[in-house]
């Protein structure tokens, strides 16, 4: 069984190089790793998940799943696993039918994030400023929407 990578949409190749931070770029985050963890969790949050596509061969290429182990965000991975699918069983890593499946849900999520990001970013000059603005607005929603409790409710 080869090593499951974690792969890039193609058409978002370059936005997930503009977001890390290199010589060319002041991105926010330090790896492609983060940038990949970031987009599920927004894919998530916005309930998007979307199929990848045609990927990408090279830069940045498909990321090893060790990378993401190493920094602890494997735990991400199985976590959605087992949330979307609702079976323990997808956590039976050493079967790759679980692993493909797995691998497939981050990466439609992170895709979908990444199609959120793509479209909030267009234009924009300072990324790491347009997504603390998008991180607040998130916030600023979830503070909004928590209901009170109301006792208009027990009323007849």
């Amino acid at each position: 069984m080869a090593a499951n990578r974690i792969k890039i949409a193609k058409d978002k190749a370059e936005l997930v190089k503009s977001l890390v931070a290199s010589k060319e770029t002041t991105g926010p985050f330090q790896t492609y790793v983060e940038v990949m963890v970031f987009a599920a969790a927004l894919g998530v949050k916005y309930k998007k998940r979307v199929p990848t596509g045609e990927t990408t061969k090279k830069e940045p290429s498909p990321i090893p799943q060790e990378n993401f182990a190493s920094l602890g965000y494997d735990k991400i991975i199985n976590l959605l696993g087992i949330t979307e699918t609702h079976d323990i069983e997808i956590l039976a890593s050493r079967e790759e039918e679980y692993e493909d499946k797995r691998t497939q849900i981050f990466e439609e999520y992170a895709n979908g994030g990444l199609e959120i990001l793509q479209n909030e970013l267009r234009g924009v000059l300072d990324y790491t400023a347009q997504i603390l603005v998008i991180l607040i607005a998130a916030r600023d929603s979830k503070e909004n929407t928590e209901e009170e409790f109301d006792l208009s409710k027990f009323l007849n």
